[in-house]
């Protein structure tokens, strides 16, 4: 058995049976409508086929989520930081602060797009804040660093319920490090950024942490909770999150590059992150809002 889960901050009755009947003409044979979440959130449950129901109700105005009724529930999320976590990408805004933020946030993009090599466009902007003053880090982090609306209640939800979070990132542990401790992963992996006498060195120590890193994160990660593929999900926005976007039971591009939203097996472009505890099943009353 299959769950396409239809989210949308209004989701009608209507097009509820619309999708219903999408999935009727495409041969998924749908059975039962089950609201999540009144108005917001509601699983199609059908027979067959879930590529034929991603095809059939993918873009439409909301978000749908296609995967196995088994597993819902996942028991360990590994997530991508910058906009997917967080709002912003901090190389960029660091690199406001020296003047230079359309000139890196062109690589930036080029890099996410996955049109240059991750390692070496992180090196390149690096060596662009050379020089930059260390407290520069922890006033962006203050002025410029915003959590993700749905990443608190997404990561203490799955927490509250059993399940492991890992902050894997391709930026820095003086962000990634804060940011985990307010959303409420259990531990962040990410780059570190070289200082010497109170000054960034353009340089990054090696190795970087990329999408081997990411991959490798969630591979160990299931060996050591002793789960199966099927009981994880990974969420991300750029080329470098794709291989453990498309290694995980639920893989999510989450308001993502072209390339990584047509490689994933499901993709949120309408909502926010609160929109995966929808897709687990979870109604409002079951999510976890505070530590």
């Amino acid at each position: 058995m299959f769950i396409a889960t239809l989210i949308a901050a209004a989701l009608p009755k209507g097009e509820v049976s619309v999708a219903h009947d999408r999935l009727d003409a495409a041969g998924c044979l749908p059975v039962a409508n089950v609201w999540v979440e009144p108005g917001e959130a509601c699983d199609v449950e059908f027979a067959r086929d879930p590529a034929a129901a991603r095809m059939a109700l993918e873009g439409q105005g909301y978000d749908v989520i296609v995967q196995p009724a088994e597993h819902r529930r996942k028991k360990l999320i590994v997530a991508d930081m910058d906009s997917t976590m967080i709002t912003v990408e901090c190389i960029d805004e660091l690199a406001d602060y020296a003047g230079i933020k359309a000139e890196v946030a062109l690589v930036t993009e080029a890099a996410m797009r996955g049109e240059m090599d991750f390692g070496q466009a992180l090196d390149a902007r690096v060596a662009l804040l050379r020089g930059m003053d260390e407290s520069v880090i922890d006033r962006c982090l203050a002025e410029r660093v915003r959590v993700m609306p749905g990443a608190r209640e997404l990561v203490r939800t799955m927490r509250g319920h059993g399940a492991t979070a890992i902050l894997v990132s391709g930026g820095f542990t003086r962000f990634a490090e804060p940011v985990a401790r307010e959303i409420g992963f259990d531990r962040a992996i990410a780059n570190v950024l070289e200082v010497v006498d109170g000054k960034l060195s353009g340089a990054v120590r090696k190795p970087i942490v990329d999408a081997s890193t990411k991959l490798a994160t969630l591979a160990e990660a299931i060996l050591d909770l002793g789960l199966s593929p099927e009981e994880t999900l990974a969420v991300g926005d750029g080329a470098n999150d794709l291989a453990m976007i498309t290694q995980a039971g639920l893989g999510v591009a989450y308001h993502a590059k072209p390339v990584v939203a047509e490689a994933a097996d499901a993709r949120i472009d309408h909502g926010d992150l609160s929109a995966l505890l929808f897709a687990q099943g979870y109604a409002r009353k079951d999510w976890v809002t505070a530590q």
